[in-house]
């Protein structure tokens, strides 16, 4: 379960959040749209923030405002107003609502494919100024007519199925979604080389990404149909805007349909005042509808996490789905303690980097394939950034220190120990030439193990508070010594337990009431970790 006591909600988010949210107990603050330096002192004091587009939660912001904020909420789809890496660095949850605003984007769209095909904002304009101009605005069919789904997602899909009532074939590209499942929507499946020369109508339903800006640029106006006609109600920055405007005045654009721009507010209205282009301020989510289901979701999704229950719309750790769910918690907490206690036992060597391999076994452990290894990962780096550890940002600073992971699952078969059955999680460490395996599982609900580097506990170990771990011979009786010298230290003991013995070595771990600093060495073994889980 995560805190969450205070959240600021920011860009006029419906007020129906801050209702769900008080409901739950969680504390709310509404502003309106904050300067840099005001939301910086703002963020400060909460643990949560929503916003819609409006506001830019940049890595300035994220590191000036401190340590506290848990999540970003963003009551919508895109998050390009968000430094979503910086915040996955800072381990800082972000969320948002991909369907909340669907049916809005998808009715929006089909209005412009509808108004551009009749002219009908510059025919309304005309007639308004006193024109009666018939001959000019004269408009051509949808019926018969191509339409280019660019992004076959939610809103894509809702768009072709209402375009295709008004007799268009609809055709489209997606890289995810195989051409199968396309068909069965209606939509012929392209590639973009493909898809281009075949279109009427191209719609875009991307978010921003590298690979996406300027996606329909100058190349692809000379392989179009000459007159091929743009919408874009996704973001701005995937249509090329010098790229277009060129094609506008050649002809080789027919007009185009803009509800999103690369700068909002835009300054330079010259593509906006084009005589073939309609506009609109950003509105392909704006209704009431919309706000009010994107508001809600956003909210539910905050309350989930503060009550620790399974999350959706985690933008930036799509894993921790399932992550919160009370049975699988201390199967973290098992795989967080096996982190933290390898990374005590393996010994620096010429190479600093690490590799572990994570082996899931049974059918039920084998459902947490997607956060078990983050959550070793959590465990090793204990400690080592400022805003501490979690299961947002421990894969993104592993890898930065030179970590590797790899995690298998085993959904049929039994671990090597068989005591630690049916279900179980082994951690192997490599460094340089030293590598420790742990084995163990948390059916108890406590993290237990059951095996360290071949040397077994056929009851387990529980882990917990203070305990020491030595390593020593098969040939030496190290037990006295150790108690001997933990009592000379005034040590309650509370426990002395000793692995079954293997050909190479023996563990002993000892465990006492309060932490004990050894001043010397004990003959015939070694001090392999102190520490409390």
């Amino acid at each position: 379960m995560t805190t969450i006591e205070k959240v600021l909600l920011l860009d006029g988010v419906d007020p129906v959040c801050g209702e769900v949210l008080r409901e739950a107990g969680i504390s709310v603050t509404t502003r309106g749209k904050l300067t840099k330096e005001e939301l910086i002192k703002e963020l400060t004091d909460y643990d949560g923030v929503v916003v819609r587009s409006a506001t830019r939660v940049t890595e300035e912001v994220l590191v000036a405002g401190g340590d506290r904020l848990r999540v970003i909420g963003r009551a919508g789809t895109g998050v390009d107003n968000i430094d979503v890496k910086a915040a996955t660095r800072r381990g800082v949850i972000v969320m948002n609502t991909p369907g909340g605003n669907t049916l809005s984007a998808a009715e929006h769209t089909c209005a412009m494919v509808c108004a551009l095909s009749r002219s009908l904002p510059q025919a309304c304009a005309a007639l308004k100024d006193g024109r009666w101009d018939r001959k000019t605005y004269l408009g051509s069919e949808l019926y018969g007519k191509t339409l280019a789904i660019v992004g076959l997602g939610r809103i894509g899909r809702e768009v072709a199925k209402r375009m295709q009532a008004f007799g268009m074939t609809t055709i489209g590209y997606d890289p995810m979604i195989p051409a199968e499942v396309t068909a069965g929507w209606g939509v012929e499946s392209l590639s973009l080389e493909d898809l281009w020369p075949r279109a009427d109508y191209i719609t875009v339903h991307t978010p921003l990404l590298p690979h996406t800006r300027n996606l329909i640029g100058e190349k692809v106006f000379t392989v179009c149909k000459p007159g091929v006609r743009v919408v874009n109600v996704a973001r701005g920055g995937i249509v090329d805007e010098a790229a277009l405007l060129k094609a506008l005045d050649s002809g080789a654009c027919g007009g185009a349909a803009l509800d999103v721009f690369l700068e909002e507010p835009p300054t330079d209205l010259t593509l906006c005042q084009h005589p073939k282009v309609i506009c609109t301020p950003h509105l392909g989510a704006n209704t009431v509808e919309a706000q009010r289901r994107v508001a809600l979701e956003i909210a539910e999704q905050i309350v989930d996490m503060a009550k620790g229950r399974p999350m959706t719309g985690i933008v930036n750790a799509p894993a921790l789905t399932n992550a919160s769910n009370e049975a699988f918690k201390p199967w973290i907490e098992l795989a967080q303690a096996f982190g933290y206690l390898v990374n005590h036992l393996s010994k620096s060597a010429d190479t600093p980097s690490l590799s572990i391999s994570v082996d899931l076994y049974g059918s039920e452990v084998s459902k947490m394939e997607a956060f078990l290894g983050s959550a070793v990962l959590v465990g090793l780096l204990k400690g080592m950034t400022q805003n501490g550890i979690n299961l947002v940002n421990a894969p993104m600073l592993a890898q930065e220190k030179g970590v590797s992971l790899s995690i298998t699952a085993h959904h049929n078969a039994v671990p090597p120990v068989l005591a630690a059955s049916p279900d179980a999680v082994q951690v192997k460490v490599e460094r340089g030439g030293n590598s420790h395996i742990l084995l163990g599982n948390a059916a108890s609900g406590q993290a237990t193990l059951y095996a360290l580097d071949g040397c077994v506990w056929e009851s387990g170990l529980t882990l917990g508070r203070n305990m020491l771990f030595f390593s020593a011979s098969p040939t030496a009786s190290p037990l006295a010594a150790i108690a001997t010298q933990l009592l000379a230290e005034r040590a309650a003991v509370t426990s002395l337990l000793s692995s079954a013995p293997t050909k190479k070595e023996v563990w002993y771990v000892a465990r006492t009431e309060e932490s004990v600093t050894l001043p010397s060495g004990i003959p015939g073994t070694q001090l392999m970790a102190q520490l409390t889980f």
